[in-house]
């Protein structure tokens, strides 16, 4: 076993704070990286405060990860020492179904081994994510990152990136369409990059009045205050697609009514609570509420590949390790543009 130094939350009512864990030695197909940075997701404070079930603790969060290869197994052939690399929000999967088999790892019929509060293929090791100063995975879960972007600002993409690209690639998003992009965060951002980068029209629909400076700069072409009920009279019926973004408890039927017939409303964002949804909402346009969930190993290079294409990077606020507690409570309150990063160098 291989010791190092993470962030750790011992229970679901403390805070995080230093602990000291083992990694797994390097395996034949194993690439061990030291990391540099690690993106924080409301996701990590959902886990850490079990608002999506028990979690297994202690729990080092943690899924948007990247640093430089220091060790590789014999076997492996994607990546030598000294290589960028980084690691999203899965590192197994059981590789032989359906679902595997079609480079869709993350939605693995036999269950997908989560970067964190998971267990691996083994069904009893835990995981323990990003916030610490290594990490070992088998390398068909590693990622080839490249040196033409700022290091910080990519390892968001591992996430946030990737859970908006993949959306909008498997609806076939681009030029002609008009795109909502509901929520302006950590995810709602990206979406908006994406969404300009494919040729897509795209509007933010926001509750915040002061974000529109914001979203015009990343490129929106429209703006929504959704609490302005005239604004949103305008936009009835407008859009043939919603990204919707956010986290919090918010209601659906309001933003079906935006969409054209066959308009198709998507969810990213994850809610504490369960929507309530009137089926006329649905039924009126012959519209549909989907979701997605990030994306498989092949796409999450091809949109990494695509941002380093594109010169596209999350915004972000680089933190040390020290003041994450005081970030996730910015986080909550939507109080920061868009996305903290560590700096893994601080732990």
């Amino acid at each position: 076993m291989t010791a190092t130094k993470g962030y750790a939350a011992q229970d679901a009512k403390t805070d995080l704070a230093p602990w000291d864990f083992e990694r797994r030695e390097v395996g034949p197909h194993d690439v061990q990286f030291d990391i540099h940075f690690c993106g924080v997701c409301h996701s990590d404070l959902h886990q850490i405060k079990n608002d999506w079930g028990e979690g297994i603790f202690p729990m080092v969060p943690g899924h948007e990860i990247v640093g430089k290869v220091i060790k590789v197994g014999s076997h492996v052939k994607k990546f030598k020492v000294g290589d960028l690399a980084g690691t999203g929000c899965l590192v197994d999967s059981c590789r032989t179904c359906e679902n595997c088999q079609e480079g869709l790892e993350q939605f693995c019929l036999n269950g997908m081994t989560g970067t964190y509060n998971s267990l691996e293929q083994d069904g009893k090791t835990p995981t323990y994510g990003g916030y610490s100063k290594t990490i070992v995975v088998h390398e068909d879960f590693v990622l080839h990152v490249s040196d033409k972007l700022p290091l910080d600002a990519v390892a968001p993409l591992l996430c946030a990136g990737i859970t908006t690209y993949s959306p909008l690639r498997h609806w076939k998003v681009g030029k002609g369409h008009k795109l909502a992009v509901l929520g302006l965060g950590g995810l709602g951002h990206m979406a908006v990059k994406f969404g300009v980068s494919f040729g897509a029209e795209v509007t933010v629909l926001s509750t915040s009045p002061e974000k529109e400076a914001d979203a015009k700069k990343l490129g929106a072409h429209k703006f929504v205050v959704t609490k302005d009920e005239a604004q949103m009279k305008e936009v009835a019926g407008y859009f043939d697609f919603i990204l919707d973004t956010v986290s919090a408890l918010h209601d659906l039927n309001a933003y079906l009514s935006l969409l054209r017939v066959n308009g198709v409303h998507i969810c990213v964002g994850v809610p504490p609570t369960p929507y309530q949804l009137h089926a006329f909402s649905l039924i009126g346009g012959r519209r549909s509420l989907a979701g997605s969930l990030i994306g498989g190993l092949p796409e999450t290079q091809e949109m990494l590949d695509y941002c380093a294409e594109q010169n596209i990077v999350s915004d972000i606020e680089l933190i040390d390790i020290k003041d994450i507690d005081a970030a996730f409570e910015r986080m909550v309150k939507g109080d920061v543009r868009y996305r903290f990063v560590i700096d893994i160098a601080t732990l």
